[in-house]
């Protein structure tokens, strides 16, 4: 394993930490207030991490190659930062 793999490794088990604490977190806050808004926001952090989780796995385990990774990355955060923006106009 080269040093860029092992760098994408740990970065993508960095992200999926503070994703999903940031998910997590999110969630919670919906949770304890019912507030619709905090329910978008926490969907759309989850994309988000989503995304970047299953590049990571598709660019290290399958044969598809770093284009589809990033095509697939790019996506899943386009649709997350999609939701995140609905939950700030979301009463």
């Amino acid at each position: 394993m080269s040093y860029v793999q092992t760098a994408v490794v740990v970065i993508k088990t960095l992200t999926l930490i503070l994703g999903g604490l940031i998910t997590y977190l999110s969630f919670k806050a919906y949770r304890r207030t019912g507030s619709p808004s905090l329910r978008a926001l926490s969907i759309g952090f989850g994309i988000v991490t989503l995304g970047a989780i299953l590049a990571g796995v598709m660019d290290q385990l399958s044969p598809f190659g770093l284009a589809y990774s990033v095509a697939l990355e790019s996506s899943l955060t386009l649709l997350g930062f999609a939701v995140i923006i609905y939950s700030l106009y979301v009463e």
